[in-house]
């Protein structure tokens, strides 16, 4: 049987819940731009000392238990909280 015709025999058997799932999975395999970006090579590029220590200072603030306010962020983005 061509590989085809049993898909379609499959689709038919499928719950809903699987179908929407396929579809997705499908929908991907077909787009141009999900496949480019699903073969890109991964860009490895160094971090500068300046910009290793900011996030080695990062990671130990936040082993710490400390960090950011949410306020304190959007406040940074000119952003108002949620009432």
């Amino acid at each position: 049987m061509p590989d085809k015709q049993h898909a379609h025999q499959l689709i038919d058997q499928l719950a809903p819940g699987h179908l929407a799932a396929v579809v997705q999975l499908l929908e991907m395999l077909t787009d141009p731009v999900a496949a480019s970006l699903a073969n890109a090579p991964v860009e490895e590029e160094s971090a500068s000392p300046e910009e290793a220590a900011a996030l080695n200072a990062a990671h130990a603030s936040i082993r710490r238990g400390e960090g950011i306010p949410h306020e304190e962020i959007l406040r940074e983005f000119g952003l108002a909280p949620r009432s």
